[in-house]
């Protein structure tokens, strides 16, 4: 871990567990900076280049540990922040500093609770950006390519996240909807609450309910113990509603009134439990036109259709298909598969297919790939037989020897059948690589020169020009 970002602040007034939590932590190879006085915490906190999190623990009062909680966001809303408990003090954290940190450890400390919130904070650092705002494309990287219409999905997503507007999400079966889905949660003030998916196409109509509310003992045969349902489990979180458009005009009046009320019953039961859940749907189906025929109701389509995202298939963004294949290479690697490359040939052919299946279908093709050809180079004659262009296939060797790695779709980017505003693109290309050189950089505009192999001042001056302008640059760093 390098020194601009292990630097962690331990706010306690208790000298004994001060002592203990620092001792651990620089054991584990953290530089621990102390604050025994609550209201010193920031005096220490300007004085160092950058802070990786701070541990806030015992500050005297309930409410004294809130207003320091308070000042803490206020000077940086992003700064993770992992609460120390003392398992011998019976009082608890409120709700406020429970939802605002990534998470709770227990004092004493013990190893595995710690390095599993040491995971979280590196996990929630890792998908920021250097201002703190969520870096979610890179997280679910599905959503990756410079198409329109997938740059259309990108902002939208920016623009309801931090909203608790119900989102529905249109789009052919294995386009991406819960890629999308999962990108509206983690930017959202809920990201620290659970995300919660159901298929509401896969679970037979009887049993739907009790999936979605839950049951009581002795509800109905078989309900041999209570259950929580899926709205329960997604408390202060998302709950997504995968296949909507499946869901019996039965249970649609049930979901309707949830929505209406917010409040639900678990099946057995008549105490009313409070829905704080944001809703998002999902459909391959055309609700408008199952409204028509009677398969769904007008006033739940409203309901969920406040924000609409339509997912593009596959086959109409093809020029993304170099940055995917890519990144599901690299998803395998990082899961512990082989690698494989393909050749330019092999990617132009995949070009031509249809892709019924959409990004399901290719992350299915490239996972079978790299098992029948694990390290090697895929030709498009080693691609199934359906995936062969006829025209790829007559082509000379010598057009299709290249082999494609990460960085070909940036050397050689195939033209869209829609053409392309090659001035634009070749701006984005640079804004990409130069955004990446900085996050890999931590912001330091000398090292990002290096890594793009140029003058610090000619990328100060590109910076410029992309509007890029930020202080680590004005300042000469």
């Amino acid at each position: 871990m390098d020194s601009v970002s292990n630097t962690v602040i331990i706010i306690e007034t208790d000298t004994k567990v001060r002592n203990h939590v620092t001792s651990i932590m620089e054991f584990m190879g953290y530089t621990c900076i102390q604050a025994n006085e609550p209201s010193d915490w920031r005096n220490r906190y300007d004085k160092v280049e950058h802070v990786m999190m701070i541990m806030l623990g015992n500050c005297g009062t309930a409410k004294q540990s809130l207003t320091v909680f308070r000042d803490i966001k206020s000077v940086d809303n992003y700064l993770p922040v992992i609460l120390l408990h003392d398992t011998t003090d019976r009082k608890r954290f409120n709700q406020e500093l429970d939802i605002g940190s990534i998470t709770t450890v227990d004092i004493p400390l013990r190893h595995k609770q710690l390095e599993t919130s040491l995971q979280q904070v590196q996990v929630y650092r890792e998908t920021r950006h250097e201002d703190g705002s969520p870096r979610s494309m890179e997280l679910f990287r599905s959503l990756g390519g410079n198409s329109k219409s997938i740059k259309k999905v990108r902002r939208m997503v920016d623009k309801v996240a931090d909203t608790d507007a119900n989102v529905l999400i249109m789009g052919d079966s294995g386009s991406g909807k819960e890629v999308v889905a999962r990108n509206i949660h983690y930017q959202s003030s809920r990201r620290n609450k659970p995300f919660v998916p159901i298929n509401c196409g896969a679970i037979p109509s009887d049993l739907l309910e009790s999936e979605l509310f839950g049951h009581e003992k002795g509800a109905f045969t078989g309900a041999i113990t209570a259950r929580q349902g899926r709205f329960e489990m997604a408390k202060g979180g998302t709950l997504f509603l995968d296949e909507i458009g499946d869901m019996s005009l039965n249970m649609q009046v049930k979901l309707l009134r949830v929505l209406q009320e917010r409040t639900f019953e678990r099946v057995g039961s008549n105490k009313s439990i409070v829905a704080d859940v944001r809703i998002i749907a999902a459909t391959h189906v055309d609700l408008e036109d199952a409204i028509t025929t009677g398969r769904f109701r007008e006033d739940l389509f409203y309901r969920l259709n406040v924000f609409p995202i339509e997912m593009p298939a596959l086959q109409d963004r093809t020029d993304d298909l170099p940055m995917l294949i890519s990144d599901l290479i690299e998803r395998l690697q990082h899961e512990g598969n082989v690698g494989i490359k393909l050749t330019n040939a092999a990617i132009a052919s995949l070009s031509e297919y249809q892709w019924p299946g959409n990004v399901r279908e290719l992350a299915n093709l490239i996972e079978r790939l790299s098992i029948l050809y694990p390290n090697g180079i895929v030709d498009v004659h080693d691609l199934p037989e359906k995936y062969q262009s006829k025209d790829i296939l007559e082509q000379p060797d010598s057009v299709i020897e290249t082999e494609f790695d990460a960085d070909a779709q940036m050397r050689m980017p195939r033209l869209p059948k829609s053409g392309v505003d090659l001035r634009d693109h070749i701006n984005s290309i640079e804004f990409s690589l130069i955004k990446q050189a900085l996050d890999e950089s931590n912001g330091v505009v000398a090292h990002a020169a290096k890594r793009l192999n140029m003058g610090r001042t000619t990328l100060v001056e590109k910076m410029r020009k992309l509007g890029m302008q930020r202080k680590e640059a004005a300042s000469g760093n």
